[in-house]
């Protein structure tokens, strides 16, 4: 096989081709090219079922860049996909078992996994290994019927880096799966059936964002998502409703239909880096559920929807009736929403230290408000705003660890890296965040690959 590290690491050994701002970007595309994944995970599959795999399909992760724990509240999110991809690749095996072996290193539990194909007389559930019950999930929530078959995951997402290994899996399984039965769902039925996945095989009541995000990035720009859920009028008639002084809660009366703008970011002179600090969080145990309870808590003392629906001067009217942490919690959210909508203008303008400011605003609110920083994660974003180039920086994802994002000078990159291995008590990565593409049907360029390997 072709050697392949578990995450692109950034170091220039002095060959860079790009000499005018030198951060090793055309190493790092070669060293992980989607073809080097799709041909190990070839041999693997022959390895594994002494057989060639015929379909292929591919997902990337994604760094959320502003607006965290959001989503849920049907606010706004800002997420870059990753060139970090889940590959699947697999065959039908003409049974009623489906066969997926995992490449991904340290599962710390089997890395193969059969289970029956589901018919009307069996549902799959949840089970060990935990891995396999992402790809479960997917396949009993797919549009039509999964035919038995075998399958090879390979990725480079780091698993609990808070750049959503999770999502990356369901999207690739999903899209390997219509690659496979020639069913093909409309790109938000695919988004919405993997998150459904999450929240009945993985437990995790996660947002639209890391689907929304794996599915529908485009390379060199960034997707404001706006999560909000599409409201049904309680009378029938929203212009009777805003004229009610009776209603309370806007959201009543408002439509929201998860609209998308993809943000062109293609200034070569900016980049941001995610650094993993290694720490591993697990979510699904009463962390993220607990604050996802706490702002519906916030929601009801103030009489609306969700926190999309308040503002900071509704949250102060109702502060002194509030436990208080669960007021932090809706500053938090509702100050994010804001600082989500500033951060995308003033990236747009190109005001880096607007947007570098409110970075940082968000990770202060993330540590203090709402408690899903670490010890590791502050220290990663001090010493990053410490280093001169760069503009902001602050925890990405769901948090207890995983990742931070950067904004900086491209030629602050060296530096930022030196000082972090330099004064950072831990293991840390380095990734370049590319602004790429959604998940993609890879079979065409399996086949190519399969012909030269035979």
């Amino acid at each position: 096989m072709i050697p392949l590290s578990p995450v692109p690491i950034y170091g220039c050994s002095g060959m860079c081709i790009n000499r005018e701002y030198c951060y090793c970007e055309e190493m790092a595309e070669k060293q992980f090219a989607l073809e080097d994944l799709i041909r190990n995970a070839c041999q693997c599959f022959k390895k594994q079922f002494n057989d060639i795999p015929t379909h292929a399909a591919s997902a990337p992760g994604r760094v959320n860049i502003i607006g965290e724990h959001t989503d849920y509240n049907n606010g706004f999110v800002f997420p870059m996909a990753l060139p970090l991809i889940t590959v699947v690749v697999g065959k039908l095996n003409n049974s009623n078992n489906i066969n997926i072996y995992s490449m991904t290193e340290d599962l710390h539990e089997p890395s193969n996994v059969t289970f029956k194909v589901p018919k009307d007389n069996y549902k799959l559930t949840p089970g060990s290994p935990k891995w396999a019950n992402y790809c479960k999930g997917v396949v009993a929530n797919f549009k039509g019927n999964v035919p038995g078959f075998n399958a090879v995951v390979i990725s480079t997402v780091p698993v609990g880096g808070g750049v959503s290994s999770s999502a990356s899996l369901e999207v690739a399984t999903y899209t390997f799966l219509e690659a496979l039965t020639g069913v093909v769902a409309n790109q938000t039925e695919k988004a919405l059936a993997c998150q459904k996945a999450e929240h009945e095989f993985a437990n995790m009541p996660c947002g639209i964002m890391d689907q929304y995000a794996s599915v529908f990035c485009k390379e060199n720009s960034i997707l404001l998502l706006d999560c909000g859920m599409t409201e049904q009028c309680h009378s029938g008639d929203a212009k009777k409703c805003n004229s009610d002084p009776d209603i309370t809660a806007p959201s009543l009366c408002t439509t929201r239909s998860q609209e998308m703008k993809h943000v062109d970011y293609t200034d070569p002179n900016i980049v941001f880096l995610v650094t993993n600090s290694n720490v591993k969080h697990k979510l699904s145990g009463s962390e993220y559920p607990t604050r996802r309870k706490q702002c519906q808590d916030a929601a009801h003392e103030m009489k609306v929807e969700t926190l999309r629906d308040a503002d900071i001067s509704l949250l102060e009217e109702h502060k002194s009736s509030m436990d208080p942490t669960v007021y932090r919690r809706a500053r938090h959210v509702i100050t994010e929403i804001s600082r989500t909508l500033e951060a995308v203008e003033a990236l747009k303008e190109k005001k880096y230290r607007a947007f570098g400011y409110l970075m940082l605003q968000s990770h202060i609110s993330l540590s203090y408000d709402f408690e899903v920083s670490c010890k590791e994660l502050d220290d990663l974003v001090n010493i990053a705003m410490k280093t001169n180039g760069v503009y902001g920086s602050r925890m990405t994802g769901g948090g207890f660890g995983g990742c931070t994002v950067t904004l900086l000078e491209t030629c602050a990159v060296d530096e930022v890296i030196k000082n972090i291995r330099q004064d950072y008590k831990g293991n840390p990565r380095f990734y370049i965040a590319k602004p790429s593409g959604g998940a993609a049907d890879q079979t065409m360029c399996l086949k190519e690959i399969v012909r030269r390997m035979l």
